[in-house]
């Protein structure tokens, strides 16, 4: 199993290429299932998760050609309606097959979906949302299993904002009879996207980007291309890396715009920010200031953000509070955090954080995806070498984190 040697203390300068954001990709490849045709898609990144889904879209008939970070997705015919359960186990994205499925082929058989132990995530949404457009569903041995001749248009209010509620009730709703509404849906920018996509396809979804979207069924949809957007989550990754261990970077690709929460986190730890239009600048002298945070949906501050943030107050002058608001058991890299010297307390979903001068490597575990962008941030300012266990959780959501954190003038290294 790798593992990633990291020698803390060096400061990082240089550029960084944001890669295709993760959470846009895996609904856009699932967005094919739609169309008896061709969708093209550039900036797809090179991830656990997307070539899982990839194995899962071939399972289903999918044919594909890659080249580079460029992918052709031909679902002209299906072979299964079923996404089963060895596939769905490792990424509950897989759940987006759902909608797709059955609003192209009239059914579907998906396995409920496993995923990070980061807390409980139902898919009770997707099938209250489904009923509301006339699926008949039920849960057999594991999947759920769902039928309807035409889905048709219906209003849908969630009882809880859910991103890929969101995705699958807006991308089955694409090929329904009337029109559909989902009111309370999330906003996040990934959503936008494949909006995008849905519409370059043929769909008509508008409002996607507020809590209210509309969709006007279509009888059929056509292939497109499209152009992955930048991983917002990277980049926060590579500019907290940089707040904690000082130095100077500059990502390319991404929009500050679909940023602002973090960057204003940034910001109050005293790191100097300009962007453009395509690129962020980061520089950070000295110690960070502690800052607050407290997740929330779209447009508030990303829980995929927290464990990187709390990395950063691990070794800022001050005292925050960290609330998670999102998911129940997100704070697994507080103890991970505590053997390389963290002064992190937890009050039920709140940890106080006491920055501390200095922290000392050691080896810690991996508990899941954005814990493992934690504890590298941490070892990048700890004295000293840390081995990272269990990096395939890193694995499912940083392409080339190694190489992209040594062309900074990290030492970092992959050991097998």
């Amino acid at each position: 199993m790798d593992r990633l040697r990291i020698i803390g203390g060096r400061r990082l300068a240089g550029e960084v290429q944001v890669s295709g954001a993760k959470n846009a990709a895996l609904p856009i490849l699932c967005a094919s299932l739609l169309a008896a045709d061709t969708l093209s898609l550039a900036r797809v990144p090179s991830l656990q998760d997307v070539r899982t889904m990839l194995r899962l879209l071939r399972q289903l008939g999918v044919r594909e050609s890659r080249q580079g970070d460029s992918l052709v997705l031909d679902a002209t015919t299906l072979a299964s309606h079923e996404a089963p359960y060895d596939l769905v186990k490792t990424m509950r994205a897989s759940i987006l097959v759902l909608g797709p499925l059955l609003a192209r082929l009239g059914e579907a058989r998906v396995s409920l979906p496993g995923g990070c132990a980061i807390g409980a995530r139902p898919v009770d949404q997707h099938i209250k949302g489904l009923r509301a457009m006339g699926a008949r569903i039920s849960i057999e041995h594991g999947y759920v299993v769902a039928r309807a001749s035409r889905l048709r248009g219906a209003r849908i209010v969630t009882d809880m904002v859910t991103v890929t509620g969101t995705e699958n009730l807006m991308m089955a709703a694409t090929l329904a009879s009337g029109t559909t509404l989902i009111e309370n849906a999330a906003r996040e920018p990934e959503v936008v996207d494949l909006a995008r996509v849905l519409n370059a396809m043929g769909a008509q979804v508008s409002g996607a980007g507020t809590d209210r979207i509309e969709i006007q069924g279509v009888e059929s949809l056509h292939g497109a291309s499209h152009s992955v957007m930048a991983d917002r989550i990277e980049a926060g990754t590579f500019l907290c890396a940089v707040a904690a261990a000082g130095g100077e970077v500059v990502l390319r690709g991404v929009e500050g715009a679909i940023m602002d929460a973090t960057l204003d986190k940034l910001r109050a730890t005293g790191a100097e920010i300009t962007a453009g239009p395509d690129w962020i600048r980061l520089a950070m002298q000295g110690r960070p200031r502690s800052v607050s945070v407290r997740t929330a949906p779209f447009p508030g501050f990303a829980t995929d953000m927290q464990a990187q943030f709390m990395a950063v107050d691990a070794i800022a002058g001050g005292t925050a509070t960290i609330t998670e608001t999102i998911f129940e058991n997100r704070f697994m890299h507080v103890l991970e955090l505590q053997r390389l010297g963290a002064d992190i307390a937890i009050e039920g979903n709140t940890a106080v954080v006491r920055g501390v001068e200095r922290l000392s490597g050691a080896t810690v575990m991996a508990t899941d995806l954005r814990a493992s962008a934690g504890l590298v941030i941490a070892a990048l300012v700890a004295d000293g070498e840390t081995v990272i266990d269990r990096i395939y959780h890193l694995d499912r959501g940083y392409e080339s984190i190694e190489k992209k954190l040594g062309a900074l003038g990290a030492a970092v290294e992959r050991l097998r």
